[in-house]
């Protein structure tokens, strides 16, 4: 399980360095793809296995499910480096409005990276929405 929020700065060849937490969970590799709400989504092998089989079961003729497609399996698998580093590349860190500074955030069976400007902006909708979206919630037990 991933959770925790950490701030870094990407080199000047758009290499990331996971935060050590999270390592672990990703020493088997990863798949790095363009996520929701304008952030990266990273899966662990064993995540990726489950959310892959859920989007390759969407039906081709739903223009939906094929966008949402294209925009899961359009990323790329692989691993760490030996420090510990991923490569961002180009059209991913355009999609997250990455320049240098990002939040790498654990989100249970995946982490997220955010632009630290993106990240501000759902920090804040988050405090001022937390007690409607709470009640919302409630139809799903929690």
């Amino acid at each position: 399980m991933f959770s925790g929020e950490h701030e870094h700065t990407l080199d000047d060849k758009g290499r990331l360095t996971i935060p050590a937490k999270f390592r672990a969970g990703l020493a088997e590799g990863l798949f790095i793809t363009r996520g929701m709400d304008g952030c990266l989504f990273v899966f662990p092998p064993n995540a990726w296995k489950i959310i892959s089989e859920k989007v390759a079961n969407l039906p081709l003729s739903d223009p939906n499910a094929r966008l949402f497609s294209r925009m899961i399996f359009s990323g790329l698998e692989c691993k760490l480096d030996r420090q510990g580093r991923i490569l961002l590349t180009p059209p991913m860190r355009d999609h997250a409005n990455i320049e240098s500074e990002v939040v790498v955030i654990g989100v249970n069976s995946r982490l997220e990276i955010w632009s630290k400007e993106r990240w501000q902006g759902q920090t804040t909708r988050m405090e001022e929405e937390s007690s409607s979206i709470g009640e919302q919630l409630t139809s799903f037990g929690i």
